[in-house]
């Protein structure tokens, strides 16, 4: 499966104007591969996409490309200054953060309460912590490494 997390801006142009079709997905109908796009915003909408597209590829045998449209509230890199965006645009997409959409739905449907979701906020920053430490306490990987791994069977 392919994927593409399009979050709007390549650098600090737009899509719509560093692209001949927005749809990204589209890219792939020139190579007669399947594929859809989902809100990437959506947890659930993006797992029973990808769920879909597994399926596919298992059925048919063949790829399939899924776009995933979603967000990135920071600049590019380090030195982006931002300038090609508007910062209320960037409010207007934090106010539909992902993780805060996913949170409510399980509260609203009382799947958890708030201490268990603060205990897993605890957890993950601790897990998240440790995989940096370990990373940057890790040598650097040998050069022939970059072609360990690129394919499947």
């Amino acid at each position: 499966m392919w994927v593409c997390e399009n979050n709007k801006y390549g650098m600090g142009t737009a899509v719509e104007r560093a692209s001949a079709v927005s749809e990204i997905r589209q890219k792939a109908e020139g190579y007669c591969i399947p594929n859809s796009r989902v809100d990437g915003m959506d947890v659930l909408a993006v797992r029973q996409a990808a769920a879909q597209a597994f399926d596919y590829i298992r059925k048919e045998s063949t790829p399939y490309f899924l776009e995933i449209m979603t967000y990135r509230y920071r600049g590019h890199s380090m030195g982006d200054p931002e300038r090609y965006r508007p910062s209320e645009e960037v409010r207007r997409w934090q106010e539909n953060d992902p993780i805060g959409i996913y949170a409510r739905r399980l509260l609203d449907d009382k799947i958890a309460q708030q201490d268990e979701l603060d205990q897993l906020d605890t957890l993950v920053e601790a897990e998240v912590a440790e995989a940096v430490r370990f990373a940057e306490n890790s040598p650097e990987p040998a050069p022939e490494a970059l072609f360990e791994n690129i394919y499947a069977d």
